[in-house]
């Protein structure tokens, strides 16, 4: 089978398309670092931003499954007198469902210029604290990095563990995802790609220092082909609960729907662009992580376009 690819200047980053143990495209360009001239290679970890929100949604379901959360458990009831502007009425199916309501310390329409030096849970907390609550829980669909931030803070006091170690232990050992953890973006180890911006600086000062649920773990385009099997093998969640995320027309809990068959995570930031999609009656994995904030561009849509095909 012939994956379509068209090389074009300035993509950084790598594609790899699968198919079960078969690799279909495994292409990588650009540079890691481009100061000391180290290329990307298949291998090489890359930031995947909201990529994120899909193993904060299995770390919560996960909880649910083991009868420690339920969705309709109310944010309040885990929160206590913390982020008291949250309507009492919040539940975590809303947090999960971007239905919530809930007011956005990182809006996507009106991002901030500079986020604040966000490294533990208590400054995650301190950052979501004071934005009031755009509109009732339930009513409608909006976007909300917020909701999964919070989401995070949920698990943790639920379970008692950090946020981070309950992502290793529930979603990515399970799943064999050896190069996938939250990395300190100021002091990123070998073999893993610095993010660039549009008039090539670093993205260094642009993004928080450590990720949370909402976004910021860094990952692999092979640990991505683990991922998705691992996910539909019921390794993870049990598959009731596959099947309950993924029970909706265009977002499931924490997951994205783009047609049918295909299950997606995705995800982009300065100087991060990120897309994981899973053809399920196929077996097709396509994963295009980059380090430019270009991104994908017409990469993407090609892929999309064999997707639909596979």
């Amino acid at each position: 089978m012939k994956v379509p690819f068209t090389a074009f200047d300035g993509f950084s980053g790598v594609v790899l398309v699968s198919r079960g143990d078969e690799t279909l495209l495994a292409e990588a360009s650009g540079y890691a670092h481009r100061a000391h001239g180290v290329a990307n290679t298949v291998d090489t970890r890359f930031a995947i931003a909201s990529g994120t929100k899909g193993f904060t949604a299995l770390v919560v379901v996960g909880l649910v499954a083991e009868g420690r959360l339920e969705l309709r458990t109310t944010a309040r009831e885990v929160l206590g007198d913390d982020l008291p502007l949250i309507d009492d009425r919040v539940t975590v199916e809303h947090l999960l469902t971007h239905t919530s309501g809930i007011g956005d310390y990182c809006d996507d329409e009106n991002p901030p210029e500079t986020p604040p030096g966000l490294v533990t849970s208590a400054d995650y907390l301190a950052a979501l604290d004071g934005f009031p609550q755009q509109f009732p829980p339930g009513e409608r669909f909006h976007y909300n990095n917020g909701a999964f931030a919070v989401l995070a803070l949920i698990a943790e006091r639920v379970a008692g563990i950090p946020f981070p170690d309950l992502v290793r232990t529930r979603v990515t050992e399970p799943a064999g995802m050896t190069d996938t953890a939250f990395l300190r973006s100021d002091a990123l180890p070998g073999r893993t790609a610095t993010g660039y911006l549009e008039d090539g600086r670093t993205n260094v000062f642009s993004l928080p220092v450590a990720g949370f649920g909402d976004g910021g773990i860094y990952s692999s385009a092979p640990d991505f082909r683990k991922f998705w099997p691992a996910l539909f093998d019921g390794r993870i969640v049990p598959g009731e609960w596959v099947g309950r995320m993924l029970r909706a027309d265009h977002y499931g809990l924490g997951f994205w729907l783009p047609g049918p068959g295909l299950v997606r995570l995705e995800g982009g930031d300065q100087g991060v662009a990120f897309r994981s999609t899973h053809e399920r009656s196929s077996g097709v994995t396509a994963t295009l992580i980059s380090n430019d904030h270009r991104g994908g561009g017409r990469l993407l849509r090609q892929l999309d376009e064999f997707l639909t095909k596979a």
